[in-house]
């Protein structure tokens, strides 16, 4: 985990950020009853703990993706994601509003098979099967803690 100076998020990625775009996809983590929308919640976030390196990065690491990813969110969230990606990693509204637009477009379809659909639905062609069984663990490992906080089950079906 990156800290103080080196961590780009730190200030970045507030809670305040977060709850005030959380509205923007009224059904992100509305799934089932208050205990199966926490463990949605959990999975959400050991996601975004796992992708962002706790936070701290706030730009897309693969370049690739930010062409595949941004162009049809910046479509749904009003920002030029072809022209401009750039502004996910600016504008902390967009940032999270591009995190769950994500998650509601390729994870939510999944998340009732377990956390490790989750992780195939994310990265599963370079993780799953075997291809990178210590960064599937951390995402889980994650994903227990969330559950622990919580004080939900985290189930069954936790690999990919």
């Amino acid at each position: 985990m990156l800290s103080g100076s080196g961590c780009a998020g730190k200030n970045f990625c507030t809670q305040s950020a977060f709850l005030n775009n959380v509205n923007s996809y009224s059904q992100f983590g509305q799934l089932g009853s208050a205990d199966d929308s926490k463990g949605k919640v959990a999975d959400a976030f050991a996601h975004f703990t796992h992708e962002t390196g706790h936070f701290c990065y706030i730009e897309e690491i693969d370049a690739n993706m930010e062409f595949q990813l941004y162009g049809p969110c910046g479509q749904s969230n009003n920002f030029d994601g072809l022209n401009a990606p750039e502004t996910v990693a600016n504008v902390p509204v967009v940032s999270f509003k591009s995190a769950l637009w994500f998650w509601m477009q390729n994870v939510r379809p999944v998340i009732s098979q377990g956390f490790g659909a989750t992780i195939r639905a994310i990265n599963g062609a370079i993780e799953c099967d075997e291809k990178s069984p210590s960064t599937v663990q951390t995402r889980i490992n994650y994903y227990i803690d969330n559950g622990s906080q919580l004080g939900v089950d985290r189930g069954a079906n936790l690999s990919c």
